[in-house]
């Protein structure tokens, strides 16, 4: 029992998961509660409103079966905190960060409140080196730089889920020697989801520098609220105590806000849009915002959210919001994964806004921008060919949007496509480059004349280096 704790008999009134209880002077928000009733049950909860005559816990489990009155309560004058540290990788917790692999309780190095620290914005670096998260769409077009926080929006049916198992399996920090981690937050994923995640990365090893945070349908709603929280406090201890450069992969965010939906239609909360609480973009931010990378600390935290757009309606308040506050978006395609294409990441509406901070001379290569523009150019007027096609027939095209159409069909097949696997960056500029060696000149008005020259030479190198 903490020093600062405090008992009491009774409560005012429980619903659903909230317990009321008399105000009571010096109680916090965010202060961890522990409930017993008659059997001596226990549960656990947190005080989400100390204002005026009545507190309210939000309890981790229903109220049912607790009877109000008889109950002893013990506010504990804790915030809710947990273990964090490197002792913390290659386990696997549920959204308490509570043991999940049968393992005992991880003791870790310190205690952090899952709320994270304020950051002073003065002290914030701009984000200026990349990650490499192995998928070509991802690396040489929207390229994710530490401290970024990038969504990727997935739909109904789409392998969102699949292409996050991937990017924990593949991804890297690119300088050798480097300190990396992962941390994968799970939130209200199935059983089987959990089976498949959990087995995928003990066989491909990357357990080993991953700690893994599961909340499964079956887990209490408010678990879910708090699984985030407790991850990104491990990601930012890592970070900022120890140097880690952690990469934060959360999958999906919709069942995080659809838990937002539902406890505050039980705190009977004012609803905004589509019945999400009006606080939501609030509650997202302070999610995101721990992204980032401090003055003077050598570690970086970036966030890769998942998110199921539904109806695959990007308008939907969900995207809509973390669009605001992130950094770009990734966007997954339903034509592309008909085609089995995978992963179907459709480059067009997809963005990193701060990926010229990361390529280019002394990063990744001098042509490395001009490179993605004449992909970019020529995949959207082999886009639009199609569309010409479909409506006046093959033959109506004229040669230069024939050669767009099949620019665009082996784009999508021979780049997007990573039928073999992982693509370190320079095997996706190496495809990028195959790509556009075969366009005939006048089509690359997006490189430099010095950049194709140099191409050609390194052609003709290439050549006599493989003649007998």
């Amino acid at each position: 029992m903490s020093p600062l704790s405090r008992i009491r008999r009774g409560a005012l009134a429980a619903a659903g998961p909230l317990l009321y209880l008399p105000g009571s002077p010096g109680t916090a928000l965010g202060e961890w509660v522990t409930v017993r009733g008659r059997g001596r049950e226990v549960r656990r909860g947190q005080v989400i409103e100390a204002a005026g005559d009545v507190v309210v816990v939000q309890l981790l489990e229903d109220s049912l079966g607790l009877a109000p009155g008889t109950a002893e309560v013990e506010l504990e004058g804790e915030v809710a905190a947990v273990p964090v540290g490197r002792e913390l990788l290659g386990r696997l917790l549920d959204g308490r960060a509570d043991p999940a692999d049968g393992l005992p309780p991880p003791v870790g190095e310190a205690l952090r409140p899952i709320q994270g620290a304020p950051i002073n914005p003065v002290r914030r670096t701009p984000p200026e080196n990349l990650i490499e998260t192995g998928i070509s769409a991802i690396d040489g077009l929207n390229t994710l730089v530490r401290g970024q926080k990038l969504p990727i929006f997935s739909g109904p049916g789409l392998p969102g889920l699949e292409v996050a198992a991937r990017i924990v399996e593949w991804a890297r920090a690119p300088r050798e020697g480097e300190a990396f981690a992962v941390v994968f937050v799970g939130l209200g994923i199935t059983e089987r989801e959990t089976r498949t995640f959990v087995g995928r990365f003990e066989r491909s090893g990357v357990l080993e520098h991953t700690t893994v945070y599961l909340n499964q349908t079956r887990d209490p709603t408010v678990e879910r609220l708090l699984a985030p929280r407790a991850a990104l406090a491990q990601a930012e201890f890592l970070a900022f105590e120890e140097g880690y450069h952690v990469l934060v992969v959360m999958a999906d965010i919709l069942h995080y806000c659809d838990a937002l939906r539902e406890m505050g239609a039980i705190r009977e909360e004012i609803p905004g849009r589509q019945g999400y609480p009006g606080s939501m973009y609030t509650d997202l931010a302070s999610i995101f915002e721990r992204a980032g990378i401090l003055r003077g600390r050598e570690g970086s935290v970036t966030q890769i959210p998942i998110l199921t757009m539904p109806d695959d309606d990007i308008t939907h308040p969900i995207p809509d919001l973390t669009g605001y506050i992130t950094e770009g978006q990734i966007v997954l395609s339903r034509e592309l994964h008909r085609r089995g294409v995978f992963p179907p990441v459709d480059v067009l509406p997809s963005l990193s806004r701060v990926m010229n901070a990361a390529i280019g001379e002394g990063r990744t290569v001098p042509e490395h921008r001009e490179w993605a523009n004449q992909l970019y150019a020529l995949y959207a007027r082999g886009r639009e060919a199609r569309l010409t096609a479909a409506i006046v027939g093959e033959a109506g095209l004229s040669e230069s949007d024939r050669i767009a159409q099949g620019f665009a069909d082996d784009f999508e097949s021979g780049f997007v496509h990573q039928e073999e696997g992982r693509r370190a960056l320079d095997d996706t500029l190496a495809s990028g480059w195959d790509l556009l060696d075969g366009i005939p000149l006048p089509e690359l008005n997006r490189l430099a004349p010095e950049t194709l020259e140099a191409r050609r030479a390194a052609r003709e190198e290439r050549a006599e280096g493989e003649a007998p």
